[in-house]
């Protein structure tokens, strides 16, 4: 039986960092009226509405000036809701498919036109109703210019490292510190990998869902070095979302948005580094024109 995530904090504080113009939060979900967008039978979780309207007023509070939505996994592989708010709401939103085995390329020059801007693939440890790996349609991402995301379980980016770089993306964008479980410190070997990966030249990290990484509840202190790690090491390939409404934090403290977003000044204390993680580097992944032609 699915359980109702929680809501998230409806009063997000002012953040006390500055927000430079033009900056993106790279991730978040939206779930619209039950009644109208039902949820996967097979979804581990159902949510109350996380609206458009509201993640607006939210980025309004945030400073923020656009967003990548993330097809919510409640909904599996369908992103009809997904294509809905990107058609009410072009220059605000962008979005991330969770996709079916199979699109044709007219589906796909389709979804581009709307703002669709990627695909995502989640590791054998997430939930059964979403996409592995699908090395034909991470070629045709490829071909469109969309970056793969992918959702690691745990410290199981050791294993899927070499599948993943075996795709032929020049975008692989990893969600959340790549799920590294950051009581495991700096040596652990997923952490190493991760670095290795950065290596590459291909490989990017969301800065976002410390509290996927970290037992307890705000400010996810264990993160910091991970973070600060990653952003010494590859500053150019780095993006932070807010993770927003933060679904299935059942039984832990739900963070306030705005102190949330000011983790970034510890992870990320130079101010240019700042800028490149939430304007730069998001107008590289996402930031394209529609396209007209595979």
């Amino acid at each position: 039986m699915p359980y109702l995530t929680p809501p998230p904090d409806g009063a997000p504080n002012k953040p006390m960092t500055h927000v430079p113009a033009g900056a993106w939060d790279c991730q978040i979900h939206l779930f619209g009226p039950p009644a109208q967008y039902p949820f996967d039978t097979d979804s581990p979780y159902v949510s109350d509405e996380a609206l458009p309207e509201t993640a607006i007023q939210l980025m309004r509070v945030l400073g923020l000036e656009r967003a990548v939505v993330v097809s919510g996994g409640g909904y599996g592989r369908d992103y009809q809701y997904l294509l809905d708010v990107l058609r009410r709401f072009p220059q605000r939103f962008v979005g991330v498919i969770l996709p079916p085995d199979k699109l044709a390329d007219e589906e796909i020059l389709r979804l581009d036109t709307l703002g669709v801007r990627g695909i995502r693939f989640v590791s054998e440890g997430r939930a059964s109703n979403l996409p592995r790996i699908l090395p034909d349609m991470a070629a045709q991402a490829q071909n469109i210019g969309w970056p793969i995301h992918f959702y690691p379980h745990g410290d199981d980016i050791v294993q899927y490292a070499e599948p993943l770089l075996a795709l032929p993306n020049h975008q692989i964008v990893l969600d959340h510190f790549a799920s590294v479980p950051a009581a495991k410190g700096m040596d652990q070997p997923a952490m190493k990998t991760l670095l290795k990966m950065l290596d590459t030249g291909r490989v990017w990290v969301k800065l976002s869902g410390p509290m996927r990484c970290v037992a307890g509840d705000m400010p996810y202190s264990a993160i910091t070095p991970i973070a600060r790690a990653l952003i010494r090491h590859a500053p150019e390939r780095m993006v932070w979302g807010s993770d927003w409404p933060h679904v299935n934090m059942v039984g832990r403290q739900m963070p306030n948005d705005g102190d949330l977003f000011d983790l970034i000044a510890e992870w990320a204390p130079d101010e240019q580094d700042r800028k490149k993680i939430l304007v730069d580097n998001p107008a590289v992944l996402y930031g394209a024109p529609a396209r007209n032609s595979i």
